[in-house]
């Protein structure tokens, strides 16, 4: 296996410059989930390194070798698409053994990783069926298959369940997970969702318009995020931001308001304010709580009521006509257009400048 070194890496296509100057390290047999919006440059990253894309710019070392003017067969890399792009005329154990057969590997060797290749991914029971007789989480298989016979040193997979249904696509993110701790291998995995980057990931790195905003673990991110975007992005339902006045400020905390939210002082994490400042109070709706009448430090009208079995998601209408999220127990009612008070510990407030403050990296 390798680790894989992103130093100051660029791309750019004429005047239009796509990936800014990203520097990420890799550790070998990590899994490492590289997630942002659509068009941040994540899927283009990824065919960087797997060299189907020139580097512009900065340098990309895998496995102690600067990669950049390697061709793809010679980077030590197998890649797993969304499309699945497997042959729908031959057989699951042709279609898996089919960079063998390139390789010119003979049909004891091939047979031999396909096997092993089955075993792991328990499909040695499809093994003589066409794609159009497997569902699309069995042709995912056959495609993570292929990729498994020649043992590469890193596996790349680009947006590999975006196709599945959302049963379907939990059960082979359960199993790419159960595939990582089996194989022990360096894994690098595009997504825009934000459950596939927590559940997978050892390293979670959060791209937006070509720059990574945070590099950490997916429980580092969660809890102390860089900025307001990465706040916003991960977690379900997503965080809460409200505009708040900066009313003190002390060495290490600041105390904010505004018209729907009483003074509240939260950890100022090295972002300088001055009373009179704007900013942004990010809270996520799970730790919010309902409060008794006049204890609350929120207030407003429940304006909508989703029962999900395992918590309710209540939408409050603040005094200031702000939306605001929270998620509370599953047995909560609450009916609509009904006065509604909420707390929170300040302690799980973040604070944020009015625009995003500068990147910082949490490695």
């Amino acid at each position: 296996m390798a680790a894989i070194t992103l130093t100051g890496l660029k791309k750019s296509y004429g005047n239009a410059h796509v990936i800014k100057g990203v520097d990420i390290t890799i550790e070998d047999g990590e899994f490492c989930v590289f997630v942002g919006p659509s068009g941040c440059g994540k899927s283009t990253l990824l065919r960087m390194i797997a060299g189907l894309e020139d580097i512009s710019g900065g340098t990309l070392d895998i496995g102690g070798r600067v990669v950049n003017d390697l061709p793809p067969k010679e980077r030590g890399v197998a890649m797993v698409f969304q499309s699945y792009a497997i042959f729908p005329h031959m057989t699951v154990r042709e279609n898996v053994a089919f960079g063998l057969t390139i390789a010119g590997d003979d049909k004891a060797t091939k047979d031999a990783k396909v096997a092993e290749a089955a075993r792991i991914l328990q499909m040695e029971h499809l093994l003589e069926r066409r794609p159009s007789q497997l569902s699309g989480g069995q042709r995912q298989r056959v495609a993570i298959g292929r990729a498994i016979v020649r043992k590469p040193q890193v596996f790349l997979f680009d947006e590999p369940l975006s196709n599945l249904d959302a049963a379907l696509r939990m059960d082979m993110r359960m199993e790419i997970g159960k595939l990582h701790k089996a194989l022990g291998a360096t894994m690098v995995y595009v997504t825009h969702d934000q459950v596939e980057a927590m559940t997978l990931a050892d390293k979670i790195v959060v791209l937006k318009d070509g720059l990574v905003q945070q590099i950490g673990s997916p429980m580092e991110l969660y809890h102390n995020p860089a900025n307001a975007f990465v706040a916003g992005f991960l977690g379900s339902p997503s965080m809460n931001f409200l505009d708040v006045d900066v009313q003190s400020v002390a060495a290490d905390t600041v105390t904010v308001a505004n018209a729907a939210l009483k003074p509240v002082t939260v950890a100022s994490k090295g972002i300088a304010f001055a009373p009179g400042d704007k900013a942004r109070l990010g809270i996520r709706p799970q730790y919010l709580t309902p409060a008794e009448v006049g204890r609350g430090q929120l207030q407003g009208k429940v304006a909508l009521t989703e029962r999900l079995g395992a918590e309710t998601v209540i939408e409050v209408t603040l005094r200031d006509d702000s939306p605001l999220i929270a998620a509370l127990s599953r047995d909560a009612v609450y009916p609509l257009g009904s006065d509604m008070e909420l707390t929170f510990d300040p302690a799980e407030a973040h604070v944020f400048a009015q625009a995003d403050s500068p990147m910082k990296i949490a490695h």
